[in-house]
């Protein structure tokens, strides 16, 4: 799927799962939903080229191509639903007991739901190498400045890794058969759809958009904050 489909399907698992997730307060569930949605994109940091290679030109592209190569290409290693989740969820673990490594780890994550998301952000610095930087790792200072230490990131990285590799399954191309394609490269696909059809642009897309705002709703403080506003615009009607 497009990279706009990959961050809103993680936004919509993110705030989906608040009620099982790891996280206490406003600030923690926040930061795990846009972890989430960051993280859902995660995948593609196995070629060159894809949003994820470029956000932060050689620092990511670098090790982009790194990845690419010991994942086997594009669609394959970082695809493994058994494997990428256990891989990306090691590397997060690691992060996580240190300030400045979780940091680091919450800026990426913010940085890449940024850039997959440009289309409704006014403006393009999240678009540009500094510009995307400096939101992404004020925006994750921020958010781990008022919450504890983030123990949860490698479940946040499991669910947005996961939440990709669904996205793909369903298109054309498919995704690896977990550990087996190391024998035998084979992939399998659920339906025929190709990436960037009306229907993932005009459907999905916005289906998985409204159900990241629904599930925000529901299960954090903004339903005891709306609440009262919402019925008195309907007692007013």
């Amino acid at each position: 799927m497009l990279g706009h489909s990959h961050a809103l399907s993680g936004l919509a698992a993110g705030a989906a799962t608040l009620p099982w997730a790891p996280v206490e307060g406003t600030v923690a569930q926040v930061a795990w939903v846009a972890a989430a949605g960051g993280f859902a994109m995660l995948p593609d940091l196995d070629h060159s080229g894809s949003t994820v290679s470029d956000m932060w030109g050689p620092v990511t592209d670098v090790p982009s191509g790194a990845v690419g190569r010991l994942a086997g290409g594009h669609r394959w290693g970082t695809h493994d639903a058994l494997l990428a989740p256990l891989a990306f969820g090691a590397l997060a673990l690691a992060a996580a007991n240190l300030f400045w490594s979780s940091l680091v780890v919450m800026a990426l994550a913010i940085g890449l739901a940024l850039r997959a998301l440009h289309f409704v952000i006014p403006g393009r610095a999240e678009n540009t190498v500094v510009g995307n930087l400096v939101l992404s790792f004020g925006g994750a200072w921020l958010l781990l400045a008022h919450s504890p230490q983030p123990m949860w990131l490698p479940a946040a990285v499991g669910l947005g890794v996961l939440t990709h590799i669904a996205g793909d399954l369903i298109t054309k191309q498919g995704v690896p058969l977990p550990v087996l394609w190391l024998a035998k490269r084979k992939r399998i696909a659920l339906t025929p759809m190709r990436t960037g059809t009306t229907l993932e642009k005009a459907v999905l897309a916005p289906l998985f958009l409204g159900v990241a705002v629904w599930f925000v709703y529901a299960n954090t403080g903004a339903r005891e904050a709306l609440d009262p506003y919402l019925q008195g615009l309907l007692s007013l009607g």
